[in-house]
């Protein structure tokens, strides 16, 4: 079991955390150079021209309810290995379970 554990702040204390951005030095850097390190950081993607014109906005339900659940680490894996968006992939596998189970109950009657 991983020993990360989240930490919920206020937002006042958000505000009082030291900020580790050394905002000179990013001032000082060329586009090319921070085009660079973000293609040398292996959890860095680079936004060309083509992902925004493929991008969409996506707003999230306000009718869903934040939870934390227990999954076997295979599971998110498989789900993390589609890039960003696994845990609505999760929500769609589980909704068409659900789906499922009500036709079922309906076919049944």
């Amino acid at each position: 079991m991983s020993e990360k554990r989240t930490t919920v702040v206020s937002d006042e204390e958000l505000e009082e955390m030291d900020d580790h951005t050394d905002w000179e030095a990013l001032q000082e850097k060329t586009d090319e150079e921070i085009e660079q390190a973000v293609r040398e950081d292996p959890d860095a993607v680079l936004l060309d021209e083509e992902w925004f014109e493929k991008a969409k906005l996506v707003v999230p339900a306000s009718d869903k309810e934040r939870i934390t659940i227990r999954l076997d680490e295979d599971i998110v894996e498989h789900f993390k290995q589609g890039g960003p968006g696994y845990q609505s992939r999760i929500n769609d596998v589980l909704r068409a379970y659900v789906t499922s189970k009500r036709l079922e109950g309906e076919g049944s009657k």
